[in-house]
């Protein structure tokens, strides 16, 4: 059995942004530009996942899959223009669920969060 690595390691949140498990690297809490307008955060969430990818020597073509937060649903399209711009056709399959932050800034604040699982096979 190989080696499970963890690293971008928050010991105050207790957990890993990033953890390579065999073939699989599992992405956690990618967030960006929290306070501005929601297409700001999802590129910032998507900066904030190609520097983590670029850490472990991966990119956004890596990626398999990736569950989307959003604290408004009806924001979707604004992602999927995103996506389109960032993945050019090679996409990965995507979940995209509603749910209220706890985080500081209420409704002002945190508007999108992205976890993601890559293939570095």
């Amino acid at each position: 059995m190989r080696e499970i690595i963890r690293s971008d390691v928050s010991e105050e949140w207790g957990h890993s942004g990033i953890v390579e498990a065999g073939d699989f690297v599992f992405i956690s809490y990618c967030v960006g530009n929290i306070g501005q307008p929601i297409e700001n955060q999802i590129n910032g969430a998507f900066d904030h996942l190609s520097r983590r990818l670029e850490s472990i020597g991966l990119t956004l073509e890596s990626v398999v899959k990736i569950e989307c937060l959003f604290r408004d649903v009806w924001n979707i399209p604004v992602m999927e223009k995103v996506i389109k711009e960032r993945f050019k056709g090679k996409y990965p399959a995507r979940k995209s669920i509603q749910t209220e932050f706890a985080h500081r800034g209420g409704e002002e604040g945190l508007q999108f969060q992205l976890d993601a699982i890559a293939f570095k096979g």
